[in-house]
C-alpha cells in the first residue's frame, strides 16, 4: 500500500538537506581556518583548544 505524502510532509527532508549543505560549508571553512592558524604559527594545542577538542584529535583530523 502506497502512502501519500503532502508538501508539508516533505518539509523535514528539505530541512535535513539544508543542514547537510550548511555542515559541508562549515567543515570547509573550519579546515581553511585551521590551515591559516597553522600557517600563522599556532600550535596544535592552541587550535584544538579553540575547537574544543584535544591536540591529538586536531592533529589526526587536520595534520595531513
Amino acid at each position: 500500500m502506497k502512502t501519500l505524502v503532502s508538501a508539508d510532509d516533505d518539509a523535514p527532508l528539505k530541512e535535513l538537506r539544508r543542514i547537510v549543505r550548511e555542515r559541508k560549508q562549515l567543515d570547509a571553512a573550519e579546515e581553511l581556518a585551521v590551515r591559516r592558524a597553522r600557517n600563522a604559527g599556532h600550535s596544535w594545542t592552541a587550535i584544538g583548544a579553540a575547537l574544543g577538542i584535544s591536540k591529538q584529535a586536531t592533529h589526526k583530523r587536520y595534520g595531513k
